[in-house]
């Protein structure tokens, strides 16, 4: 029966999700203005783009530490006091603002984002995968709320950088509402971590099987994120048609983010479930990039399930893998530490490729192979193991699943 205590955190938990990915989509529909008034090159502008998700990277593995000093709790709340200043500073007339602001926020992000799977794996543990469904989702809203109203926000506050900065009142609620509703645990019921924790992770197979699942899917997520409406419009779309089709794709992934943890609940393992939307996702480019393009409606469907799906399970992993929350913290932080890493250097290499000569449809096979790379891993993650170091040891058990 959920409790007061349980839904309050669940709503905290959306709230904070939702502020967890505007900083980023919110640049991309601005680019062009950026790159007129603010006097961005092109190569400017690709760094702007990739700073948040480097620093989302490089930040994750510190997320682990920042909570054994100062707790989960306040350790979340420094980095939504972060995300609000970066969300600021992009906006002030300062010279590397917006760059340093983007950085920022992207730390922000990065420690954000690894903290909540151990709070859900600490505070309901027994459905830590369907409410991070419910997380995933709230992401998800919250990177279309950043692509759909930037430019609106543009036009009603009169400047780029007003509607830049107009993020950080979401980010200051947030930690308003984190702040007096947090859930108040003692320190002295959270076990300590072994100084040789993470490098104990990093000797199990299991956490490089899901780092590079995780790298791999979200490398896919910002590669399209940033490239998909080029690409359509090398095809043939035009501007419209072109961000009508992303807007279709995110709008889809909002319902599989939310239904992919109960679809992995039906099988013996999430194995299949993986699997399912890995193969959504390649279909779904084929059908975008290479197909006629009267295929490019179901195609939009198609990527948007999978590619809600495939985060949404990515992020599931990491408290169906570990036996308790400290260590879903310490795998979050390396998992989402080393994948986003590997992540940033996806849309890159597209714009290498591009800048090179390749043609779409090359583009969009390299992209299917990679998910079938991405599908090796799925099949080793998606096993019923588990990461457990009571017994003082990290062991891997095996789970037994219960019907």
């Amino acid at each position: 029966m959920a409790t007061r205590r349980s839904i309050t955190f669940i709503l905290l938990m959306v709230v904070v999700g939702l502020n967890l990915r505007p900083a980023m989509s919110s640049v991309a529909p601005l680019l062009t203005r950026l790159q007129e008034s603010a006097g961005l090159s092109a190569s400017a502008a690709g760094l702007l783009t990739t700073l948040p998700v480097l620093f989302l990277g490089l930040s994750a593995p510190l997320a682990p530490a920042l909570a054994k000093r100062i707790g989960s709790e306040r350790a979340l709340s420094a980095a939504l006091t972060l995300l609000a200043v970066g969300l600021i500073l992009r906006g002030l007339p300062l010279p590397g603002g917006l760059f340093i602001g983007s950085a920022m926020a992207g730390c922000a992000i990065g420690v954000g984002g690894t903290l909540l799977p151990a709070l859900v794996k600490r505070e309901l543990p027994d459905s830590a995968d369907l409410l991070t469904g419910l997380y995933t989702m709230a992401l998800c809203l919250g990177g279309a709320l950043g692509a759909g109203l930037s430019v609106p926000l543009t036009q009603l506050l009169g400047s780029w950088q007003a509607s830049l900065m107009s993020w950080s009142l979401l980010a200051l609620f947030a930690l308003v509402l984190w702040h007096i509703q947090m859930p108040r645990t003692t320190m002295t019921n959270t076990p300590t971590a072994p100084k040789s924790g993470i490098l104990r992770l990093l000797k199990q197979p299991l956490t490089w099987h899901v780092m590079l699942f995780m790298g791999i899917q979200s490398s896919m997520a910002y590669i399209v994120f940033g490239w998909l409406p080029t690409l359509l419009v090398d095809r043939g779309y035009n501007e419209a048609d072109a961000g009508w089709t992303m807007a279709v794709s995110i709008m889809c992934q909002l319902a599989s983010a939310l239904g992919a943890p109960w679809l992995a609940r039906m099988g013996r393992d999430q194995r299949p479930a993986l699997l399912l939307v890995l193969l959504s996702t390649a279909m779904g480019l084929w059908m975008l990039l290479i197909a006629p393009l009267v295929w490019k409606w179901p195609g939009a469907a198609l990527l948007g399930i999978g590619q809600g799906g495939s985060f949404s399970l990515a992020l599931s992993l990491l408290v169906l893998r570990t036996a308790n929350s400290r260590l879903a913290g310490q795998l979050s932080g390396l998992v989402q530490g080393g994948g986003y890493t590997l992540a940033a250097l996806g849309p890159f290499g597209v714009g290498v490729m591009l800048q090179s000569g390749a043609n779409t449809p090359h583009i969009a096979w390299l992209l299917i192979a990679l998910l079938m790379v991405c599908c090796g891993f799925a099949l080793l993650a998606g096993r019923n193991h588990r990461l457990d170091d009571h017994s003082g040891e990290l062991l891997v058990q095996r789970v037994t699943p219960t019907f």
